[in-house]
């Protein structure tokens, strides 16, 4: 298991607006270090967080997912966000882990947010995702599944990193913070939040707070207000240390999770 370098990419979304936002994103990646393990974008980067899933949905082979798999062999880089899809005649909000080499995983979001509607438009996932990245297991969530320490619980500490991309609103920002150190002290992991910048097509404000997060439950990168880059290397030395000096997860509880 070696050190994992991993860029945050905190940015604002065009509403609903799929070419504008690639666009950007392209801008915004050449900016970002050439060499880097991982990449991780916000919640539905392609339209931003929205309820229009007839209008912007694609097959889970469509051209955004393609997009992506090009800037990640382009940047030689893992990519993680989320986009609209349409699946049997359903939508999700899917989430996708891209390798360098253009190989990807998907994972539905499991809670729907229902104060804006979402349960009534997607529907939601039901099953978990760990994909492992130069011997690091990372197990990527989506937004509001952040609420839910039950469902992102790292039993018998079987992945080392937790990612949340999201478009979370600035009048919750201090919940998003607070969780997500929370989920990284808990879990005993290293915990990445990425989120959205500006306004969406709603007058909703989002102050971005994007973070990096020790298994200690210390910042190691805050980004505020403005769009911003920033990449940050992960010790494997540093979290195998504090596992085996402390080894809470072994008098952890065990449950199952009944649907």
């Amino acid at each position: 298991m070696q050190d994992l370098t991993v860029t945050i990419v905190q940015a604002d979304l065009a509403w609903e607006n799929k070419q504008a936002n690639l666009k950007h994103f392209e801008r915004l990646l050449e900016t970002a270090p050439p060499q880097t393990d991982l990449t991780i974008l916000p919640e539905m980067f392609s339209t931003a967080f929205t309820m229009n899933a007839a209008a912007l949905a694609e097959p889970a082979d469509g051209p955004t997912v393609r997009w992506l798999q090009k800037i990640a062999q382009k940047r030689q880089t893992a990519l993680i966000t989320s986009l609209i899809v349409e699946e049997d005649g359903k939508y999700y909000n899917r989430l996708f882990f891209i390798l360098p080499e253009g190989r990807l995983f998907s994972y539905d979001k499991r809670h729907l947010f229902r104060m804006a509607g979402e349960n009534e438009v997607y529907s939601a996932g039901s099953e978990r995702l760990t994909v492992e990245l130069k011997g690091w297991k990372i197990r990527p969530f989506i937004c509001y599944d952040l609420r839910f320490p039950v469902w992102t619980r790292n039993v018998n500490g079987e992945y080392y990193l937790a990612v949340f991309i999201a478009n979370w609103p600035e009048r919750r920002a201090q919940h998003w913070t607070t969780l997500l150190k929370a989920r990284a002290i808990e879990n005993q992991a290293y915990v990445v939040g990425v989120n959205r910048v500006g306004q969406d097509g709603l007058q909703i404000e989002y102050s971005g707070d994007s973070l990096v997060v020790d298994p200690l439950g210390n910042d190691l990168v805050h980004l505020r207000r403005q769009e911003g880059i920033h990449t940050k290397r992960l010790s494997a030395h540093t979290l195998k240390s504090y596992r085996q000096k402390f080894p809470v997860w072994m008098d952890s509880d065990r449950f199952e999770i009944v649907e």
